[in-house]
């Protein structure tokens, strides 16, 4: 199996007291980590490439934890999270998908009430491309006031041989919400889509 090398990760951290309205009492927190790996199937056509998958479930983990960390918050106060990649040219779409199990399960192990499933997306992309990785209520997925987007990109990566693996996290709802739809305190969290 092939090793995991990590050149670098970057995380962002954004509070939003308003968007034009009035000043919220407590910010809404949306953080990014983004981490980026050097990519073992670049440059080749690899029929089996599955077995990265457990390989890359410790940096899932990691940078689930860090994220945390960095907002500076319980795992009860996240509400929202959604993953992403950014494949270099050299690389193939299926690629990013190899980060769907190891990115959404470390999430939903770190995020308490998390039974909806992370929302994610993936694309091919040169250096300095940027991903708008979709959100949705951690605890159900239909909770309207939850769907987002965090863009995200660093501005050296992802090099043709590399990988750019992607988690986001919110602390609630965006800021000023009011276009209805199921409230997150009508949550059942029966199968996490009510």
């Amino acid at each position: 199996m092939p090793d995991v090398i990590i050149r670098k990760s970057v995380v962002s951290i954004e509070d939003i007291f308003h968007e034009g309205g009035p000043v919220a009492e407590k910010p809404h927190r949306r953080g990014a980590i983004s981490t980026v790996i050097h990519n073992p199937y670049a440059g080749q056509y690899v029929e089996e490439i599955t077995p990265f998958i457990e390989d890359l479930k410790p940096l899932g983990l990691q940078m689930a934890k860090d994220l945390l960390a960095a907002m500076q918050c319980k795992a009860d106060d996240i509400e929202g999270y959604g993953k992403g990649a950014i494949i270099g040219s050299a690389g193939e779409l299926e690629h990013g998908a190899l980060w769907h199990a190891p990115g959404g399960y470390s999430m939903r192990e770190v995020v308490s009430n998390s039974m909806a499933i992370v929302p994610s997306t993936k694309k091919v992309g040169g250096v300095g491309a940027r991903l708008d990785v979709p959100v949705t209520h951690a605890n159900a997925s239909y909770v309207r006031s939850h769907f987002d987007a965090v863009e995200v990109g660093i501005n050296d990566a992802p090099k043709a041989d590399e990988m750019l693996v992607i988690l986001v996290m919110t602390t609630g709802p965006r800021i000023h919400t009011r276009c209805g739809g199921l409230l997150a305190s009508e949550i059942k969290g029966e199968d996490g889509l009510r």
